[in-house]
């Protein structure tokens, strides 16, 4: 494993724990829901209050400049973000149709789509097999359970996931 993979884990790390992060750093501020507080046809809310355009907008910009910062376009930080953040939606609406809560802990559901989307949208870039992608979406996951009970204990998360 060359010393990209390493970085790529630490991008998406990052485009997933901005959000959690912005929250954390301005409370109630500037939480307008990505979804408008639209209702899809089957009369549940299309993602939640949850997701803000806070949270979105934060992972972007933060992703694409740590990406820079790393030596890496502020594409490849717009590519890893967008990523993150779609299957972050996508897991949401999921939820939704599940009756699950906001916030609510669906093991897998909240980690694969959120590392597999921007793992294969830099799939070139960063010179990935499916091995690869397979290792990586499974470090994340062990990561992301791991370091957000850590993150409860700190009072940065709601829940411990």
């Amino acid at each position: 494993m060359d010393w990209q993979f390493p970085q790529l884990l630490l991008l998406i790390i990052t485009a997933n724990g901005a959000p959690i992060m912005l929250r954390f750093l301005v409370r109630n501020r500037m939480i307008y829901p990505v979804d408008f507080g639209y209702v899809f046809f089957d009369n549940k809310r299309l993602l939640g209050n949850s997701k803000t355009w806070r949270g979105l907008i934060g992972a972007i910009v933060t992703t694409s400049l740590f990406a820079l910062l790393l030596g890496y376009s502020i594409e490849t930080g717009l590519l890893i973000a967008s990523g993150a953040m779609s299957g972050d939606l996508l897991s949401s609406f999921i939820k939704r149709r599940l009756d699950m809560r906001p916030s609510s802990m669906a093991p897998f559901l909240d980690q694969i789509p959120e590392s597999l989307f921007p793992a294969l949208l830099v799939m070139q870039v960063f010179d990935l097999t499916a091995l690869n992608i397979l290792y990586l979406v499974s470090l994340f996951v062990i990561l992301e359970l791991t370091v957000s009970r850590l993150l409860f204990k700190l009072g940065v998360r709601k829940r411990p996931y």
